[in-house]
């Protein structure tokens, strides 16, 4: 049985993990990581000497001595940089655990899953939101039975936008709303409904030459092969805009919503991100507010992901999120895209994106 993220001793405390990136994210990674147990090690281009400082990790001189010293590889860098490291980690024999999306192409995405398959090692795509416990808790509801078959998804997040003239605006270099933010929901809808049958998108303002506006709302209507549609909507708003996501499942004997509409008194109280929004029966209940809570190391969604990836790697059980996901989430953002380019619906083929895949 598998010991709790909180848990010494685990299968995890002799896991020598490297991590590829001294990004923002890198101290959320290093903490869960360290909760369980693992010796981190960081190597990053441009130094990492505020993390050794702040969690006394190891920070390595060189991507190969990095790769030299650790088990498991986890990818922190911009996006256009995923097929490179993850080649790299590949080709020395580790495990990787990448953020997404796995690459900015479907194309490259598939060639690192199919390199892992190749190398007989495990690729774990960071798709972090199947372990928001909010989410979660839709996805055991519709297994479960509870809503019946999904008919409806509605998927939204917002935050303030990146830094005006980081890669994050460069569409064909890999930014993008839609591939960069809007990659967890259309996971979830993946997650939640499955294959997908056709997709179409909206921009607004539209990119110029290339370069995505500040601040940017995209929206994402996607047909699911069950006939299913999920509507996504993402938003990159002014520096003062708080973080904030919901989802809502609609499915033919009940509905599931996070938040709650602030007319309900079914709404619980948020106690570090630990409560599981547990719904009745066919109903619907949820944590306050759109704003998910912060939560503990030992609480948070990354470190029970990399709980998760870690037990999937020693034991070569499966994990909730697998190469194919990962590829798929950039199929759909492309075809996303797509759309955006043509002006309306574009066909989406499931099997043909598999086909990339050995």
């Amino acid at each position: 049985m598998a010991r709790s993220p909180g848990s010494k001793g685990s299968f995890v405390e002799q896991l020598r993990v490297g991590l590829i990136g001294a990004g923002g994210i890198a101290g959320v990674h290093i903490a869960g990581w360290q909760q369980l147990g693992a010796d981190v090690s960081v190597y990053s281009r441009s130094g990492a000497a505020h993390l050794v400082a702040e969690f006394g990790v190891a920070e390595a001189e060189s991507l190969d001595a990095l790769l030299a010293a650790v088990d498991l590889v986890s990818i922190l860098t911009p996006t256009t940089t995923h097929h490179e490291y993850a080649m790299a980690a590949i080709a020395a024999g580790k495990d990787v655990m990448c953020e997404k999306p796995l690459a900015e192409t479907t194309a490259r995405a598939a060639e690192i899953a199919n390199a892992a398959k190749s190398a007989g090692v495990r690729l774990f795509p960071a798709h972090v939101v199947r372990f928001f416990p909010e989410y979660v808790a839709a996805k055991t509801l519709l297994d479960q039975g509870k809503l019946g078959a999904p008919q409806v998804l509605r998927l939204s997040r917002a935050s303030a936008a990146p830094a005006a003239g980081s890669w994050f605006f460069q569409e064909q270099g890999a930014g993008g709303i839609i591939r960069d933010q809007m990659i967890h929901d259309l996971d979830q809808a993946l997650w939640l409904a499955g294959d997908v049958v056709q997709v179409e998108a909206l921009q607004t303002p539209s990119t110029v030459d290339g370069v995505v506006p500040r601040p940017v709302t995209a929206k994402v209507f996607l047909t699911h092969e069950s006939g299913a549609v999920s509507f996504l909507q993402g938003e990159w708003g002014p520096d003062s805009m708080p973080f904030y996501t919901s989802i809502a499942v609609e499915g033919d004997a009940g509905t599931w919503r996070f938040p709650l509409p602030l007319a309900t008194d079914h709404a619980a109280d948020v106690d570090g991100g630990d409560t599981d929004g547990g719904a009745s029966d066919g109903g619907a209940a949820a944590q306050v507010g759109g704003q998910l809570p912060e939560q503990s190391p030992a609480s948070s969604p990354y470190t029970l992901q990399i709980a998760e990836f870690a037990q999937a790697r020693s034991t070569g059980a499966p994990s909730r999120v697998s190469p194919y996901d990962g590829v798929m989430a950039v199929a759909l953002a492309e075809a996303a895209y797509a759309s955006i380019a043509s002006g309306g619906p574009v066909e989406f083929s499931a099997t043909s994106v598999a086909m990339l895949l050995d």
